[in-house]
């Protein structure tokens, strides 16, 4: 291998942990006052935090059934969802009947997603206590870690889900309008 090769090689593996660490929250360094190194983590403040694992924004989130980028997927392909739909009523030309279905759908949807939020809520505050507590085992953990994934996806499948259901409501037409006043450029017809 030449030389330069190997450089490359080395720096290439060299950055790949640093930038795990920056993506995943790990450690950043700051120059103190004083001149000195001080090692900081960005997670410093969330100690205080209700529910460790979960902002404020998104217990309020997941209380209120907001979609918090989970239908990603459908939103970012032309599939809708309802509550932006609704916002953009009279730009899309909704008619009366599609309105009116379109609220049906957004108000099933927060029937189905708040309680899964709030389930959601409840096992990271278990979580929370337990560790807290110094009460955790590695047999629990696992169960409530796979407990709390579990109701994870099936949010996320519910947000999805109404995502489709929207579409089915949409022309074509509204549905390229629809991507065009939330800015995404990338549409595929």
């Amino acid at each position: 291998m030449n030389r330069i090769a190997v450089l490359s090689l080395m720096l290439t593996f060299l950055a790949v942990p640093h930038g795990l660490a920056q993506q995943h929250g790990g450690i950043n360094h700051h120059k103190a006052a004083a001149g000195k190194d001080q090692t900081t983590s960005s997670y410093s403040g969330m100690e205080t935090r209700r529910v460790k694992a979960l902002s404020g924004e998104q217990i309020a989130d997941l209380m209120a059934g907001r979609g918090m980028g989970l239908a990603l997927a459908a939103e970012l392909n032309s599939y809708p969802g309802p509550s932006h739909v609704l916002e953009l009523r009279d730009a899309l030309g909704l008619t009366d009947e599609q309105a009116s279905r379109t609220k049906a759908l957004l108000e099933q949807m927060k029937a189905e997603t708040v309680p899964l939020g709030r389930r959601i809520i409840e096992k990271e505050t278990e979580l929370d206590r337990l560790f807290s507590e110094r009460k955790i085992i590695s047999a629990h953990l696992a169960e409530m870690t796979k407990t709390i994934a579990e109701v994870q996806g099936a949010l996320r499948a519910a947000h999805l889900r109404y995502h489709l259901d929207m579409a089915e409501l949409l022309t074509p037409e509204q549905i390229g309008r629809y991507s065009q006043l939330r800015g995404y450029s990338g549409q595929v017809d």
